[in-house]
């Protein structure tokens, strides 16, 4: 009964519009004076153990990183990149969308920077190419999606060091997914287009041209090479690829390209710092709330009640992707990652799963959230550059997300997705 209350308060403290951290936080604190503890001895151990993990420090790296690059103009040099490659074929500004979102998650790792970044520029270019605004929308919010599975992820790092599993091979586990969610993407663009005849791009380009691009595009797109080849030779950890990630950045932006002043690092540094305050106060406030999960004993009473009722792997797996899609559509993925993963990716063990193949499905099921209502971050603000109704918005992005979620099933039910790559070379 103590369970189902604090269950029940926390679902009616989010949706009564209390931030996710401060509502975390708060059934913490009255599961601890339920179970007998004392908050005030308690909750300074829970926050400090909860943040103290050398790994969580790649957090700010990467999204310092990503804040300088973005400063130093990759956005539109992606953009033509994709343009130079994908943008002659029928709906080819809807797959220069999505292909740029695949060469910004290989650098920045956010969701929510990509739908603002690639969706400031290609939202008001394919409506003015004759696109209709909802279609833009959908395009660009499904395909930011494809940044937190592309390493680098934050997502990850956060599974990683919760869960204590290797975030380079997490890393490279996420590299075949994030490609056939974008193939997914563009599978479904281009079966639109044979109802609405979506108009493509007829420039030539010429070999000056060509060299222009290639060479704006090919400097950015040094980064997630240098990040996994350095993790995979042993050169240095996710948290020191973090920081090369940013020296990587500074060398580019300020004397490569000479597109950053040292007199923009100052905004960009508080950005990160509140992006990364906000991420570890959700990391701290999970902490105290997986205690009092553990002092009810929830994993074993949920552990009991799936051996009785649901035998089998497959069962288990599809419970679990169910859970977790509602869970996205309603709940930051990070804070969903926080406090679910400690319950669930020890019972997924006991049925003979790995836990850096459930780490991905997790990873993955919580970022379809960003594109899915009413609380989807990514659908949000892609509606705000189109100026799209949230709803109609919803209803254009659909058949995305069902693209995104067949990509979903078959990651969890071929497990080989995830796991060839780490395998193969860490083996």
């Amino acid at each position: 009964m103590v369970i189902l209350f604090l269950i029940i308060l926390l679902f009616a403290a989010i949706f009564a519009g209390i931030p996710i951290c401060w509502a975390i936080g708060f059934i913490g604190i009255i599961g601890l004076l339920s179970t007998g503890s004392n908050p005030l001895t308690m909750i300074p151990q829970c926050l400090y153990s909860g943040i103290n993990y050398f790994p969580l420090l790649a957090i700010p790296f990467f999204i310092f990183a990503g804040e300088i690059m973005n400063k130093g103009g990759i956005t539109k040099s992606l953009v033509n990149l994709s343009q130079l490659i994908i943008g002659r074929i029928p709906g080819g500004l809807a797959h220069v969308n999505i292909l740029a979102s695949m060469f910004f998650g290989g650098i920045t790792g956010s969701a929510q920077a990509d739908t603002s970044c690639i969706g400031g520029i290609l939202i008001p270019a394919m409506k003015e190419e004759g696109y209709t605004a909802e279609t833009a929308v959908a395009v660009t919010a499904s395909s930011s999606c494809i940044g937190p599975i592309i390493p680098p992820s934050i997502l990850m790092v956060l599974y990683g060091c919760t869960m204590n599993v290797s975030i380079g091979s997490m890393f490279l586990g996420g590299i075949i997914p994030g490609i056939l969610v974008g193939f997914a993407l563009m599978a479904v663009v281009a079966l639109q287009n044979r109802t609405y005849h979506f108009p493509y791009s007829t420039k030539k380009y010429t070999k000056s041209e060509v060299k222009s691009v290639l060479l704006q595009a090919i400097i950015p797109l040094g980064m997630p090479f240098i990040i996994m080849g350095g993790i995979l030779g042993g050169i240095f950890t996710a948290t020191e690829a973090g920081a090369i990630a940013v020296l990587y950045a500074l060398f580019v932006s300020v004397f490569l390209l000479k597109t950053v002043k040292w007199t923009d690092l100052p905004p960009m540094l508080k950005v990160t710092a509140q992006t990364t305050a906000s991420i570890l106060i959700i990391v701290g406030c999970s902490k105290i709330l997986s205690w009092v999960m553990a002092l009810l004993k929830i994993q074993q009473i949920i552990s009991s009640f799936l051996a009785t009722y649901v035998g089998t792997a497959v069962m288990f797996l599809l419970i679990v992707n169910v859970f977790l899609l509602f869970m996205g559509t309603f709940m930051d993925a990070s804070a969903s990652l926080l406090l679910l993963a400690p319950i669930l990716a020890p019972i997924a063990v006991q049925y003979g799963i790995d836990p850096i193949h459930f780490g991905l499905i997790m990873c993955i099921n919580l970022v379809i959230g960003h594109a899915t209502p009413p609380m989807g971050l990514c659908l949000f603000i892609a509606c705000k550059l189109g100026k799209v109704p949230l709803d109609k918005g919803g209803l254009a992005i659909f058949p995305y997300v069902v693209a995104e979620v067949a990509v979903l099933l078959l990651v969890t039910y071929i497990p080989q997705i995830t796991q060839v790559l780490p395998a193969l070379l860490n083996g």
